[in-house]
């Protein structure tokens, strides 16, 4: 189905066709070449962080951080019970055991709960900002210090939140802030983990090109091509996130007297506007109806075939995921275009 206003789509306005092109004209579209050391500099730039390793997508971007941390079979890694499941996903390829923590009020992992589910084989916490919801940092990290665990944040959806773990992992997926299309990015200050996740993207081919590979790594780097459209989206960052600010501000103003929604807290960037609806089934078939897509909540974890706990008793998840919907989030999406949205909804729910 074609319609009207998508539940995302990119915002392509920039340099993306010139640098695509310049990386055809001079024959540097692999992994080699100026435009990927710019993009992976400037992007180390913005997020105030000395490294960027650019890599294939999100997902291999948490199983490089986990992998450079030297995190393996044996060892668990707290996770989000809220989260897409490639959070999860990374931690299982690298043969860790991902222990699932509930989400607060606000989607992003309860700190509250995190100390009850250290054990001495808890090796580092991987907290996600939400639909641009930054987590509690100041509390996982002092957890950390603590109990002596690495911090991966999981910043797929949250270009513009300053990172303070050890390693943060972008997503340059066709549908987030920024994108490559596909691909991904991780940011750290620390030079080892950076050249470690280097060599484990290429294979771990050495500089001297002996094909004698050290240990098992991935073919996860990104293309020459994708770097440029990623480095032409960077370069308009600031004004892509006061546009989707402005959404946000758009999106609270005309919904929130409907008595059948409920809010969520505000974020420190907007990836996806989200709410709680009451009969939210029916209000996506209606929507859907009138032209406009939108996208349920995640399913928990302990949910998933994969990690199946049907022992456990009821989650903070759940109820979101039963009731969560997100509205069409686009950066070019125009007030009049949002107008529209917002009507339909209020028409469903006959407010006003």
């Amino acid at each position: 189905m074609t319609f009207m206003y998508q539940a995302s789509r990119p915002y392509l306005t920039g340099n993306e066709a010139g640098y695509v092109a310049e990386a055809i004209a001079t024959g540097m579209i692999s992994a080699q070449g100026p435009l990927m050391k710019r993009f992976e500099r400037e992007f180390a730039g913005f997020t105030a962080t000395a490294h960027g390793v650019a890599c294939s997508s999100g997902t291999a971007a948490l199983t490089l951080a986990l992998r450079a941390l030297g995190i393996g079979p044996g060892d668990e890694v707290i996770v989000p019970e809220f989260t897409m499941i490639a959070t999860a996903w990374a931690v299982t390829y690298v043969g860790a055991t991902p222990v699932f923590v509930d989400c607060a009020d606000d989607l992003t992992i309860d700190v509250d709960l995190i100390e009850s589910r250290i054990t001495p084989r808890t090796r580092a916490v991987v907290p996600v900002h939400v639909h641009g919801r930054r987590c509690d940092m100041a509390a996982i990290m002092r957890l950390a210090r603590e109990y002596g665990l690495r911090v991966v944040e999981d910043s797929a959806e949250a270009h513009g939140i300053a990172p303070v773990g050890d390693i943060a992992c972008f997503s340059l997926y066709a549908n987030k802030i920024i994108t490559a299309g596909e691909g991904g990015i991780c940011v750290t200050d620390d030079a080892g983990l950076a050249g470690r996740m280097v060599h484990l993207r290429g294979m771990a081919i050495g500089a001297d090109h002996s094909f004698l590979h050290d240990t098992l790594a991935y073919n996860f780097r990104m293309t020459s091509l994708q770097a440029g459209f990623a480095l032409a989206q960077l370069e308009r960052i600031d004004e892509i996130l006061a546009m989707r600010a402005a959404i946000e501000k758009r999106y609270d103003a005309g919904l929130r007297d409907i008595t059948e929604l409920t809010l969520m807290p505000p974020r420190e960037v907007l990836w996806m506007y989200d709410v709680r609806a009451e009969r939210r089934d029916e209000l996506y078939a209606f929507l859907r109806g009138e032209g406009i897509e939108t996208r349920v909540f995640f399913k928990p974890m302990s949910r998933q075939p994969l990690y199946a706990q049907p022992d456990r008793s009821e989650l903070n998840a759940d109820r979101f995921a039963a009731d969560g919907l997100c509205l069409p989030t686009y950066t070019d999406l125009s007030e009049t275009d949002q107008e529209y949205i917002i009507e339909r909804v209020r028409r469903f729910y006959h407010a006003g």
